[in-house]
């Protein structure tokens, strides 16, 4: 999609990378069972190098906002579910829910070649809520909600894009240590951007 007539667009429009064995399209609502040992990640700490995790997106050449509801029921050690903006192997952006430590903790994976994460206490129901993933320029604002009224800011950080460059974002879901979290995704919008993604809308 290489226009802002983002009202056109239809989960319809959208394709897989690393399509799972189950998953069911139906009124706009995505349902995904994840496979075994499904995961995005580049090298750090852990010298891990995967890119087999679930994502369910579409091409993007301008900038844009793209906010989803999430559900899940996040049990065993890295189950992950979220949005995702993708370039190639070596560069994306990963947001969501992720079950760490024996508890489901919000965070990002940002990828430049390796891998950072950033994660934190999620202070409401981690098997429902909504992230807003928009893509500005060299620039990714990414926030959550535990009511879909207020928003939180989860990362704000340069992603430098070629110009020929168009981003696969979308829905994205993940299980390194085992197969078979359902999750259900909801809600979804693309929209240009607000004029200030930072505050503009708290």
């Amino acid at each position: 999609m290489e226009s802002k007539d983002y009202k056109s667009i239809t989960l319809d429009h959208f394709r897989w990378l690393n399509e799972p064995t189950n998953w069911n399209l139906c009124d706009s609502v995505l349902k995904v069972t994840t496979d075994d040992k499904t995961d995005f990640w580049q090298g750090t700490w852990y010298n891990f190098h995967f890119n087999t995790g679930h994502l369910f997106g579409i091409d993007i050449k301008d900038d844009f906002t793209f906010e989803a509801c999430i559900e899940a029921d996040f049990a065993s050690l890295y189950d992950q579910a979220g949005l995702m903006l993708y370039i190639n192997e070596k560069q994306w952006i990963k947001t969501g829910i992720e079950y760490t430590d024996g508890q489901a903790m919000i965070g990002s994976v940002l990828t430049n070649g390796v891998s950072d994460w950033a994660t934190g206490i999620f202070n409401g129901n981690p098997k429902k809520f909504w992230l807003k993933l928009s893509s500005v320029g060299n620039i990714v604002c990414i926030k959550y909600s535990i009511d879909k009224v207020k928003w939180a800011l989860l990362r704000l950080c340069p992603f430098i894009k070629k110009e020929e460059d168009l981003c696969f974002v979308g829905f994205m879901c993940c299980t390194p240590q085992r197969s078979g979290l359902n999750v259900k995704f909801s809600e979804y919008k693309i929209t240009v951007p607000i004029d200030d993604v930072l505050h503009g809308d708290n």
